[in-house]
């Protein structure tokens, strides 16, 4: 798995070239399977393939032209109603006050990341986009105002190979029993 994680990088140019379905349900698959506080799993994943709807949220994530190069869109989603047992009125953006709205974001991004890992062990690319508002894509997809987009993720047959960025060094990231 070191290799995946090593190879792994954010695409921003895919060949034209459909995805096969079945990579696309092994990547949810382990997304499914990925651990979440309390086993809550807060998240729910939407496939975008219509150029259409593609277009509209590339506008909608500060129009990065670059994403329409990709055969699908995955959108990431929180559902905080998995931590509210109380039927009250809650509204999500990115301002929102409510402490368990870090604990969906928290379970939803490593669902993410075994998304990013999943593809590229089966060759495929990715990069995970997040430079929207809440309000600009929700109604792209007709999602509540309980529901957080934690992220929409390009996925594709790279089209580029950038270089490995630098990284800390172990010493520079590692404490032992104190700061």
């Amino acid at each position: 798995m070191l290799e995946q994680i090593e190879n792994r990088r954010s695409i921003r140019k895919y060949l034209d070239k459909k995805i096969e379905k079945e990579k696309v349900v092994q990547i949810l698959e382990s997304a499914r399977l990925a651990p979440s506080g309390s086993n809550t799993q807060p998240w729910t994943f939407i496939i975008v393939e219509s150029e259409e709807t593609k277009e509209k949220l590339t506008i909608a994530d500060h129009n990065q032209k670059w994403m329409m190069t990709a055969s699908v869109f995955i959108v990431c989603v929180a559902d905080i109603r998995c931590r509210i047992s109380e039927d009250i009125s809650v509204r999500l953006d990115e301002n929102s006050p409510e402490p368990k709205l870090k604990l969906i974001i928290r379970d939803t991004a490593i669902a993410i990341e075994h998304i990013l890992l999943e593809a590229e062990h089966l060759g495929l690319a990715t990069c995970w986009t997040a430079w929207f508002e809440q309000d600009a894509v929700r109604p792209i997809l007709n999602i509540p105002e309980d529901k957080y987009v934690c992220g929409i993720i390009t996925l594709g047959y790279g089209d580029e190979a950038p270089n490995q960025r630098p990284r800390k060094k172990i010493d520079e990231i590692v404490r032992y029993e104190k700061w």
